[in-house]
């Protein structure tokens, strides 16, 4: 796609003999091939591919806190790589350097059911782990869609399907470990349910996105699987009754363990990739989650509320094939939506409002999407106030980049307007920068910058992400 990226300063030049010290420690896990570089500067965003200088495959933390001191004494940019599926431009090596893969960190370090936690090495997938722990009786319920690393998952506080009812990784991780930018090696808190002790450094590097630190374990809750699991789609002859009803479920306290929406687009998008018969216009996917009782008035409550805002009775799901199939649907919604306009290129967007603005700023935002040149559908997590909004772009044809940036940027200004945020899970990577002083005041963005200078002095994290080069900071030569 023929756009320019928010790339802040200029690519760094890697010193003579720097990947040959790498590669005296390292060895073949030390990679600097075009395919291998290529593959770690490119995500899920629009943006155009960004490869670093060098790919290194870590085995364990000291290994990372090895990397980090030589790429901290050199002053080499250090990206950390999960799984690649970020969607903001989080790992795009825009001044160079080295992409530090965590995913062959893949082992469970302690499971400690007991405690009701699990402490795992940064590359361990969330589909990994809930499949270790299933006979345990317990699960991670963090559901962002994609099989994403657990450390990828604290660095952008991700979230998913599951939040409405389980959180986000702020409320669900316990503690990590975390290399500093000159490779130190820290544990930001103990396993204990609470403490006063200290600054909470652990929800510091949650949500830094790789700025502040590389996080190479990270210890979760768990939750005890549910007696009773059911899930229900119900069709609404609009989106904005569809999104009403969501209100007044929450509102009203209902306990459901997800609900999620998809605009009719998005219905006969996930129909033709998933091969349902789902009916055709704006639904609500429902699961319920405790006891047969509860599951069972959980749902008659919320069928009422449905019903009164023009819902269709329920289409239940309740084997668990017929579950996991629907849900694996739900997942595949971006794919999905890609196959609306084969050979697009997604932009792809979120943002996040309190529950009782939810139904004003998605009715908006789909009468100003209605305007577009392109394709479009919304997809959401509607039971904490987030939704999604893909755009589907023509690769060759710059002006319908622009055009979506335009409309990106009414959407997260309708958000902040309704107090919200640019962002409830995507994170900020490069697509959100241009909102930060918008959202949080240029005082506070003054304050992050001081808090990266102090735990990143010489701007090797991820440098160029979240927010603007630190004062004093110099890049290297």
């Amino acid at each position: 796609m023929n756009a320019i990226h928010p790339v802040q300063g200029r690519r760094r030049t890697i010193p003579p003999g720097f990947i040959e010290v790498l590669r005296e420690r390292l060895g073949d896990r030390v990679v600097t091939s075009p395919a291998a570089c290529e593959h770690h500067g490119r995500d899920e965003s629009p943006y155009p591919t960004t490869p670093p200088d060098v790919v290194v495959y870590a085995l364990n933390t000291e290994e990372v806190a090895w990397v980090a001191a030589h790429c901290n004494t050199h002053r080499v940019p250090l990206i950390p790589y999960g799984a690649g599926s970020s969607l903001e431009g989080h790992l795009l090596a825009v001044q160079g350097g080295v992409s530090l893969d965590l995913s062959r960190m893949d082992q469970i370090v302690a499971v400690h059911p007991e405690d009701f936690t699990v402490t795992v090495q940064a590359g361990v997938t969330r589909k990994q782990l809930n499949d270790s722990i299933r006979d345990t009786g317990l699960f991670f319920p963090i559901d962002p869609g994609a099989d994403a690393s657990l450390g990828g998952m604290a660095a952008t506080r991700a979230s998913g399907t599951n939040a409405v009812r389980y959180g986000t990784m702020r409320e669900n991780v316990v503690s990590l470990k975390v290399v500093t930018a000159d490779g130190r090696v820290i544990d930001t808190a103990s396993r204990a349910r609470k403490s006063s002790a200290g600054y909470d450094l652990t929800r510091v590097f949650v949500g830094s996105e790789g700025t502040l630190g590389i996080i190479t374990e990270v210890t979760v809750r768990l939750y005890p699987q549910p007696e009773a699991i059911s899930a229900a789609i119900c069709n609404f002859p609009e989106l904005s009754s569809a999104v009403q009803s969501v209100i007044e479920i929450i509102q009203m306290g209902v306990p459901v363990a997800r609900v999620e929406f998809m605009d009719t687009a998005a219905v006969r998008a996930t129909n033709a990739y998933s091969k349902l018969e789902l009916k055709e216009s704006p639904l609500l996917l429902f699961e319920f989650h405790g006891s047969p009782a509860g599951v069972r008035e959980q749902a008659e409550v919320v069928q009422e509320i449905a019903r009164a805002n023009g819902g269709e009775d329920f289409a239940w799901a309740e084997r668990p094939e017929d579950r996991s199939r629907l849900w694996t649907a739900r997942h595949n919604a971006y794919f999905a939506g890609l196959q609306l306009r084969p050979g697009c290129r997604a932009s792809t967007t979120d943002v996040c409002v309190p529950i009782s603005r939810l139904a004003e700023c998605v009715t908006e935002t789909a009468a100003d999407m209605d305007q577009a040149s392109f394709p479009y559908t919304i997809v959401g997590h509607v039971g904490d106030g987030n939704f999604h909004v893909l755009m589907l772009l023509d690769p060759d044809d710059p002006r319908q980049f622009e055009e979506s940036e335009v409309l990106n940027r009414r959407l997260v200004e309708r958000a902040i307007r309704m107090d919200g945020t640019c962002t409830g899970e995507h994170g900020v990577g490069l697509h959100k920068m241009a909102f930060m002083e918008l959202e949080h005041g240029r005082d506070a963005l003054d304050l992050m910058a001081a808090l990266k200078h102090a735990f990143d002095p010489h701007d090797i994290l991820n440098p160029g992400k979240i927010i603007p080069l630190a004062p004093g900071v110099e890049l290297a030569a």
